[in-house]
């Protein structure tokens, strides 16, 4: 039979250990990875979950962070939201100093709002919705990405300034929030620069068929002089609405959004060319050495270089995140968020980053023109606007 004085002993070296343990775990800088490894959103979230992995290891191969060693915790939303929010939960609870969530706003918010509740600081591995952060989260919620209606205003502003296009037509993808979000960019400033938009069409990226679309667009370039098509849309969708544009005969310029971004869907539609989109990063031949060398990187770990721009934001975002963390040296959530706000035009692998205390999403970042020819995707310049997108586009209301 134990004796009290031994149970009191066990008892009390059970909770010590409990401690220790508690205050070790709380010691460790903890990235948690709650993002899709299964189901259709992984085709988004795996490329950044990798980078991430990629990011961390060359940091520890550096020293850590603080001084010390940065570990991951992963767990498979499943590209579900309920177990979006579980996963987001249970990682927070081991400890997560920081929690990367899936690419997609409706996807990844669960996740990142258990994040918001505990302190924690999370960060949408690629989400280009502007509610990704302080609007849909909280303060201590931030994307990696661009918002969507950057995409359109750049392609706008590039178009008129250098392709000297001054009629467009718009074919906006109904079926998700970010290709509206796309031509709301594009209808906000090619009129500002003094362009005109003929026709606004609409489709949805599942229709088989777009032929209805095509005729309206034959005869506004026939009756109105349409000279290029803003499509704003994603693959596989966007892909088959380009191929039945040029197999109707329509070879004007066709302006894309970073949905289409790659090479992987040029199969489909043989010898396109004059078909332009703004890209943050190419996966080959990047025109700046730290981005070629970030592809290098990724290449030999995994065998492959990134098929997509979708990749990188996020090695850009942990670059802004570790800073941040070294100036406040602590991981604390509320004192990193301080330091984060106060980046304007911060210098990162992809170039300049700005946060504000009311916005965690780039919105006046320059990105490549990229055009396609030849079945190879390959930078043209790049490109900056002038001036800052109003809330009321960058959040589709009416008014400001």
């Amino acid at each position: 039979m134990i004796s009290r004085r031994s149970l009191i002993a066990l008892t009390y070296g059970a909770f010590a250990l409990s401690t220790a343990t508690q205050v070790h775990a709380a010691e460790d800088i903890t990235i948690g990875m709650a993002v899709a490894y299964s189901g259709w959103v992984e085709a988004y979230d795996g490329e950044a979950a990798k980078m991430a992995q990629l990011w961390v290891e060359q940091a520890n191969a550096k020293g850590g962070l603080l001084g010390k060693p940065i570990k991951i915790i992963i767990g498979d939303t499943k590209s579900d939201r309920v177990e979006g929010a579980k996963v987001g939960q249970e990682l927070v609870s081991k400890g997560a100093n920081l929690l990367l969530v899936s690419a997609d706003y409706d996807f990844g918010a669960p996740a990142a709002l258990q994040a918001q509740k505990a302190g924690v600081i999370s960060v949408f591995v690629g989400a280009s919705d502007p509610k990704a952060g302080v609007l849909g989260v909280g303060p201590l919620s931030f994307t990696a990405n661009n918002a969507g209606q950057l995409e359109g205003a750049i392609m706008a502003d590039w178009g008129f300034q250098k392709k000297g296009l001054r009629k467009g037509y718009t074919l906006v993808d109904e079926a998700i929030e970010y290709t509206k979000s796309v031509c709301a960019g594009y209808e906000w400033k090619f009129p500002q620069v003094g362009g005109t938009i003929v026709e606004r069409d609409t489709f949805k990226g599942a229709d088989p068929t777009i032929s209805s679309q095509i005729t309206r667009l034959t005869n506004s370039i026939r009756s109105d002089g349409v000279d290029h098509v803003m499509l704003c849309s994603v693959n596989p969708g966007a892909a088959s609405a380009v191929r039945q544009l040029r197999a109707a005969g329509i070879n004007l310029p066709i302006f894309g959004s970073t949905g289409m971004d790659g090479t992987y869907w040029l199969a489909s539609v043989p010898g396109l060319k004059d078909f332009y989109l703004p890209s943050q990063a190419l996966p080959e031949n990047d025109r700046r050495p730290a981005v070629n060398a970030v592809s290098s990187a990724f290449k030999e770990k995994y065998g492959a270089a990134p098929s997509t721009q979708y990749a990188y934001p996020i090695y850009a975002f942990l670059d802004m995140w570790a800073k941040a963390v070294t100036a406040a040296n602590t991981t604390e959530g509320a004192e990193v968020v301080a330091g984060l706000n106060t980046f304007k035009d911060e210098s990162t692998v992809l170039g300049p980053r700005t946060f504000t205390p009311k916005l965690h999403i780039q919105i006046d970042m320059p990105m490549f023109i990229t055009s396609y020819a030849d079945n190879k995707q390959s930078a043209i310049e790049e490109w900056r606007i002038s001036g800052t997108i109003p809330n009321n586009v960058l959040y589709r209301t009416k008014g400001n």
